[in-house]
């Protein structure tokens, strides 16, 4: 893996799929995670973002792992899934860790695995840093895999160069990452356009890429969806659809960027 990763196009339209998530609410809720990971979220603060998948039918509630049961509780006989983090933020727990998290939060009923590459790992690129970084991810992908789930991996892309970034995400691809990630939304930048059509442009048609951080509008979503991405990361779910709604002004300046 001593080689910069090739992009790969494949047969993906950006446009075509943009096009189909904004003509309802509905086929844009389908692609939401509807997300709350802030450090002080409360129980009566889950439970809302819980009644609000539900009610929208978003792609999933996406909690922190202390959540999981709760919203898995919450959720029961209403299809939508719940989604967490894994080593979250920062990525640099240790592997045996991060495969602990993972048993435990999918023996719980998680179903979406959002897990933080580990940037300086990455960057160290020492001999066997990348195999090990390879690794590091697929002991989360076989777990959730093997429990039905899937895998979104977080790359922080504000923090990586262009040759970084295309290297991280054939890493991630090659250990069975179902979503290539852009931020946490706790480092020094989210999601950009670039850095979704840099994501897509490795990916293909392989994998999706989800769009997360900084993304507060429909302007920012439609942006995000245009580029590339096929799932989009927000605490703003609800108000993005009462944009397309047409119940509140829409904003024509992005965030984030």
């Amino acid at each position: 893996m001593s080689t910069l990763p090739q992009t790969n196009t494949g047969t993906y339209d950006a446009a075509a799929f943009a096009a189909d998530a904004l003509s309802s609410p509905q086929q844009l809720a389908a692609l939401l995670d509807h997300t709350l990971l802030k450090p002080d979220a409360t129980r009566n603060q889950v439970l809302q973002l819980c009644r609000e998948a539900a009610e929208y039918r978003f792609a999933c509630a996406m909690v922190n792992p202390f959540w999981v049961s709760t919203a898995v509780s919450a959720l029961a006989g209403t299809g939508i899934p719940v989604g967490v983090v894994i080593g979250f933020p920062l990525g640099a727990t240790l592997s045996a860790s991060k495969r602990d998290e993972t048993a435990r939060v999918l023996k719980y009923g998680a179903h979406d695995v959002d897990m933080v590459l580990n940037v300086g790992l990455l960057k160290s690129g020492q001999p066997g840093d990348y195999e090990a970084l390879q690794q590091d991810i697929r002991g989360v992908v076989e777990l959730a895999h093997g429990a039905g789930a899937i895998v979104k991996v977080i790359l922080e892309t504000c923090l990586l160069n262009y040759e970084e970034k295309l290297r991280a995400s054939e890493i991630a691809l090659a250990a069975g990452a179902d979503f290539l990630k852009t931020s946490t939304g706790f480092a020094n930048g989210g999601a950009t356009v670039d850095d979704i059509a840099i994501l897509r442009g490795v990916a293909g048609a392989r994998a999706g890429v989800k769009a997360s951080g900084g993304i507060r509008s429909l302007h920012d979503a439609r942006l995000m969806l245009e580029a590339g991405a096929s799932r989009i990361g927000a605490s703003a779910s609800v108000k993005i659809l009462a944009e397309l709604r047409g119940e509140i002004p829409t904003a024509t300046a992005p965030a984030g960027y």
